[in-house]
């Protein structure tokens, strides 16, 4: 007895599918391509917009740029790192100024940033429970964040003028908190008031953002809390801010990068020549490159604020990603 064995045949594809596999694997192609292509011309802006203007100006930095070769800057000679010498040159008095200048935007920076986190983080926990009126009142919150920067700042311009000003009024006619009025706008008091202004500006910014990292923690936890017979001061230390602390990291980094660089509101508050008590040092390198028109120096100090700029947030970054794979261990 013999036994057969029976094959399966062998289905064989219909002419068409092999040519339909090419084309679908071309339509995915251009369905994950497609994002890209749109991204595209807003990347090349970009470029245009930020890396051209910045590699000129690293050019620049290295040149002996006058008012004499303003008409024609790539004729103006070489000066190697003679720019950045004379800038870092602490004894000089480019460089004495500069490094004053500097020191003065570390501490407003320190000052502004730290104040403008803890209101606003203040701010956003007394807003996180449910009350009459509490949308109203954080839409008010953000009106200056969301006022036009020349408007906020020429309005506390008026404020703080000296004979007729609100600030002046309030504090030496109504509380008689001082024996005479001050003048904000110029001498050692104008470093608070551009403090006062860029406080008042950015701390809805720090609001706003705490705001929604506290929309991402558990409820379940502050209820818990709350029957563990913790207080709202060990609820906001044990749960609140450890869970925003990625919250804060960026926002801190933001505000810092935000307020070192400020440029609107110190020239729209004291104009083209700052005091000395508040001459930040944005102002300051307008002044070396437009002012004085010795651009190649003020290339230079551009191009040091950047390095700094890029070392604090690799430093910045380095020290929080460190942090934070300590805390998941």
């Amino acid at each position: 007895m013999t036994t057969t064995a029976f094959k399966e045949p062998v289905r064989r594809a219909p002419s068409g599918a092999a040519a339909r596999a090419p084309r679908r694997r071309a339509g995915r192609l251009r369905r994950i391509s497609l994002p890209y292509l749109l991204l595209l011309p807003a990347l090349l802006l970009e470029l245009l917009v930020h890396l051209v203007p910045m590699v000129i100006g690293v050019v620049m930095s290295f040149k002996e740029l006058t008012q004499f070769y303003i008409r024609d800057w790539s004729t103006a000679p070489w000066s190697g790192l003679g720019n950045y010498q004379v800038s870092v040159d602490f004894d000089a008095p480019v460089g004495e100024a500069l490094l004053h200048s500097f020191l003065v935007t570390v501490g407003f920076t320190l000052l502004s940033v730290g104040l403008c986190w803890l209101i606003g983080t203040a701010a956003a926990v007394f807003m996180q429970d449910t009350f009459r009126g509490r949308g109203l009142l954080r839409a008010l919150f953000l009106v200056p964040y969301a006022l036009p920067v020349y408007t906020a700042v020429i309005t506390w311009v008026f404020m703080f003028q000296h004979d007729n000003g609100l600030v002046n009024h309030v504090l030496h006619d109504q509380l008689h908190l001082t024996d005479k009025p001050s003048f904000w706008l110029i001498g050692d008091n104008s470093f608070y008031a551009l403090l006062t202004v860029s406080v008042w500006k950015g701390w809805p910014f720090a609001f706003l953002i705490v705001t929604a990292g506290l929309q991402n923690i558990p409820r379940e936890l502050y209820e818990a809390a709350a029957l563990d017979g913790a207080g709202t001061w060990q609820r906001v230390r044990r749960i609140t801010l450890p869970s925003l602390r990625p919250v804060n990291q960026v926002l801190v980094l933001v505000l810092f990068l935000w307020t070192f660089n400020d440029f609107n509101t110190p020239y729209v508050l004291f104009g083209k020549s700052a005091p000395e008590a508040a001459d930040l040092v944005s102002v300051h390198i307008y002044q070396a490159s437009f002012v004085t028109w010795n651009f190649g120096t003020g290339s230079a100090m551009s191009v040091l604020l950047l390095l700094f700029l890029l070392a604090v947030t690799g430093g910045y970054l380095l020290f929080t990603s460190r942090g934070r794979r300590a805390a998941d261990v």
